[in-house]
């Protein structure tokens, strides 16, 4: 979430689960997020010999950008119009426009139609009512053989700064996701890993829960 980001009500919690919301918050002017990419993205990516990737929820297209960046080719996907055509733009203006494509799809109804990725991942995204472990069963049929699945998402913290109760549910534990894995996947790291967040101007200790699957070559 943005730094500058005001705690929402419950009702504009609900909201943010569904398209409309997004493609509103990015018909504006102002670049929601800061560019940059994941942290857990970094640190396992750069582990991996570059392929095909694909990114779902890529919002403005930071970690497609970055992975692009690294000589992957990306799909970037997304439920969001609007932040699709953002993240293109920026795409282009970092010079990688020949790296990346785009496919607007809803995680909640993801089918990979037979395409596959040496690489895919998702950060941060939180369906409700525990619907990330659905989520990431869709996501399995996307991994290529030898291929690597991450997931990285909020921790369920207490602590967690600017949420509602709402959202709060939204979050999962790395643990919560593995029943999400089918055959042939088989997880290599299942942690919450620390991270530091600063929001307006105040820094929180929060969790990262990070799933790192890959498919068993057959």
């Amino acid at each position: 979430m943005a730094e500058h980001e005001h705690v929402p009500a419950e009702e504009d919690s609900v909201a943010m689960f569904e398209p409309p919301a997004w493609e509103e918050r990015y018909a504006g002017a102002e670049q929601i997020w800061s560019g940059r990419p994941n942290a857990q993205l970094v640190t396992e990516a750069a582990r991996l010999t570059p392929g095909r990737a694909l990114d779902l929820g890529c919002g403005e297209g930071g970690d497609v950008i970055w992975l692009a960046q690294q000589g992957w080719h990306v799909t970037g996907a997304d439920f969001s119009g609007n932040g699709l055509a953002r993240a293109a733009r920026h795409a282009a203006e970092a010079g990688v426009a020949d790296r990346t494509d785009w496919w607007q799809v809803d995680a909640r109804t993801f089918a990979a139609e037979g395409r596959t990725f040496d690489l895919v991942t998702t950060h941060f995204l939180h369906p409700p009512d525990g619907g990330m472990v659905d989520v990431v069963r869709r996501l399995c049929d996307a991994v290529a053989s030898g291929g690597h699945l991450l997931v990285v998402g909020h921790a369920p913290d207490e602590n967690f700064p600017g949420i509602t109760e709402v959202r709060r549910r939204a979050m999962f534990t790395a643990e919560e996701l593995l029943p999400g894995l089918t055959a042939g996947l088989e997880p290599l790291v299942v942690e919450q890993r620390p991270r530091t967040l600063t929001r307006e101007g105040s820094t929180h200790d929060v969790h990262d829960s990070t799933l790192l699957a890959r498919r068993v070559p057959v």
